[in-house]
């Protein structure tokens, strides 16, 4: 069964890594709040705070499971934080997802970051990711 799962990620840092795994034939998802599309991201930046915000509300609309995507400077990112604390006030199952050993663009990985502090009051388990049957089973377990 596909699952529809938000991606929560920083955006300007990690999108090249997070497109390596929310590939997932047996999930539907998009990057974070549909931010799919550079263009999308830029224009909300620009008209502030609220605009972001409701984007990521209908990004989280008929989602059962959130991965966040850990990496080297996700902690303490506004839009994450709101994201997550979202997710969970929703009812969303959570996956914590440390992507900061995928290479990026250039080829480079990043060291370990902080883990976001509403994961860590969640108590959701901090994994990193290893491949699409790993994450699958946990989204599974994640959405029941």
């Amino acid at each position: 069964m596909a699952r529809r799962v938000f991606f929560s990620f920083h955006y300007d840092r990690d999108i090249w890594r997070v497109n390596q795994i929310r590939n997932i034939g047996e999930i539907v998802g998009v990057a974070a709040a549909g931010f799919h599309d550079a263009s999308l991201w830029e224009d909300a930046k620009t008209k502030g705070d609220k605009a972001i915000k409701a984007l990521i509300d209908n990004g989280l609309a008929n989602t059962s499971v959130t991965v966040v995507c850990i990496g080297a400077k996700s902690a303490g990112r506004k839009y994450i934080d709101y994201e997550i604390e979202q997710s969970i006030a929703r009812g969303n199952g959570i996956v914590a997802l440390r992507i900061n050993h995928l290479k990026d663009k250039t080829g480079m990985t990043d060291p370990v970051g902080a883990t976001p502090q509403a994961i860590v009051n969640s108590q959701a388990p901090v994994r990193s990711y290893v491949d699409h049957a790993m994450l699958k089973k946990w989204i599974d377990e994640a959405a029941d």
